[in-house]
């Protein structure tokens, strides 16, 4: 069973362009919720970041992984791929 994945983004936000790249190109699909200009929105990404408010943030099986740096280091150690696969938490 595929993993849940959700990113918040902002439509111009290179970062959110390359965390979409990267779950595109392993062909995950995602739910993606762009929150140009949405203070209230962009609250509640807040609220379940830890209070980060830098876009994109990412949750896998509505655990907090971070954003795009965070997931590119999971990439790279090998780790992303598993929790992408997982149907339980990180």
């Amino acid at each position: 069973m595929a993993a849940k994945v959700e990113i918040y983004t902002w439509s111009t936000c290179s970062f959110c362009m390359r965390a979409k790249q990267l779950l595109t190109n392993k062909g995950v699909d995602f739910i993606e919720y762009c929150i140009d200009g949405d203070e209230v929105a962009r609250g509640k990404m807040a609220e379940r970041a830890n209070g980060k408010r830098s876009l994109p943030q990412i949750f896998i099986n509505d655990a907090h992984v971070g954003g795009c740096d965070d997931i590119y280091a999971l990439e790279y150690q090998g780790k992303l791929d598993e929790l992408l696969t997982s149907a339980s938490s990180v």
